[in-house]
């Protein structure tokens, strides 16, 4: 799913495209990706863009009478820039939005439709939207403190609670945990000030590194390759590879559809983790430690 890095690109590239521009049509491949029936999805057309701006990994834009148009990208959803009423691809695309110089499109890879678009009317239904999170960039630490603290979970968990924190997903927060050399596991309630300012600082550099890394590569074109796994990563997406730190492999534990990584060395004193499904199979074969393993 697109992140914070992510997000803030394509909000810029899109920014550069639309800002001032007419939206001349809207066409809907797919109208499950509609989510919102009043105001009606067509009124946006004819608007002129406003602006555009992130909230949490939604994109949002602005256009004339109060009109905002929220994109959630999801997990599979990516933007593509073509030229003028471009075709929108067959199995893939979802929607178009469609101005004098370019067509903005909206796709979805996979067979599971989750993307969603929504037409709402004024800030105040705007703000219905957001999730409350702060903002990591434009925090202090103390406001940081109080959000991490506010409720005891994992850092995995709290870190990613759209609630808590805005734009931060599965891979940044491995990110971020290893780089503050975290357990991704450890409770709030049991983090001492010194690893809350770590974890602090770690937040904001890698987010603002991988901002400014995501923006350079893309060059000022608009981004073609949004994923969330790069080689350029510490330890999200690189299981068995070495740690960029230590060279230690690096570990996971999988639930669901997701999966956290992590390094034994560099972030639980050398402890495994137990994946649910590994070591409950295993059980006392389950090795306890990377020396062991």
């Amino acid at each position: 799913m697109p992140e914070l890095p992510d997000v803030t690109v394509y909000v810029e590239c899109i920014t550069a495209r639309i800002a001032g521009r007419r939206l001349e049509r809207l066409r809907i491949a797919n109208p499950f990706v509609v989510r919102s029936v009043e105001p009606p999805i067509y009124e946006a057309e004819g608007k002129t863009v406003l602006g555009v701006r992130r909230i949490g990994k939604r994109i949002a834009i602005a256009l004339e009478d109060e009109l905002w148009i929220v994109i959630h990208l999801m997990i599979a959803g990516r933007f593509r820039w073509l030229k003028p009423s471009a075709k929108i691809p067959g199995r893939l695309g979802l929607a178009s939005f469609d101005f004098d110089n370019g067509s903005l499109i909206l796709t979805e890879a996979g067979t599971t439709r989750r993307a969603s678009l929504t037409l709402v009317r004024g800030e105040a239904a705007l703000a219905e939207i957001n999730r409350g999170g702060v903002e990591p960039l434009d925090t202090d630490i103390e406001t940081f403190t109080g959000r991490l603290t506010s409720e005891n979970h994992t850092l995995k968990r709290s870190l990613t609670d759209p609630r808590l924190f805005s734009g931060i997903g599965n891979a940044y927060s491995d990110e971020i945990l290893h780089r503050a050399r975290l357990s991704p596991i450890k409770h709030t309630s049991r983090l001492t000030p010194e690893e809350i300012a770590r974890l602090y600082s770690a937040t904001r550099e890698t987010l603002i590194e991988w901002t400014n890394r995501l923006r350079a590569q893309a060059g000022g074109d608009f981004p073609e390759k949004v994923t969330a796994f790069h080689d350029e990563m510490a330890v999200h997406g690189r299981f068995g590879k070495p740690c960029p730190v230590c060279g230690t492999p690096v570990q996971r534990i999988r639930y669901a559809s997701n999966e956290t990584n992590y390094c034994a060395r560099c972030q639980t004193d050398g402890k495994l983790l137990a994946d649910r499904a590994l070591s409950r199979l295993l059980r006392q074969d389950w090795p306890k430690s990377i020396d062991e393993l």
